[in-house]
């Protein structure tokens, strides 16, 4: 997965990161009000939701060179 996200455009890094986002708020949501199936999914979450906007913040200073805009 982490090697793969550089091969994304900016507009699929967007879309990755918006349904990470929803991802998580539903399993946190499922952990409040019920048993959860892998108590370990939200951590990874929270680490792709890192990388992709760690990616976002090198692209727009220039560190490293988008593949599309």
């Amino acid at each position: 997965m982490k090697g793969k996200l550089e091969e994304l455009t900016m507009a699929e890094l967007n879309k990755s990161l918006e349904d990470s986002k929803a991802d998580l708020r539903k399993e946190r949501f499922r952990a409040v009000t019920s048993k959860v199936d892998n108590p370990k999914k939200i951590k990874s979450l929270k680490k792709h939701i890192a990388r992709i906007l760690t990616l976002k913040n090198e692209y727009d200073l220039k560190i490293r060179k988008s593949r599309g805009l």
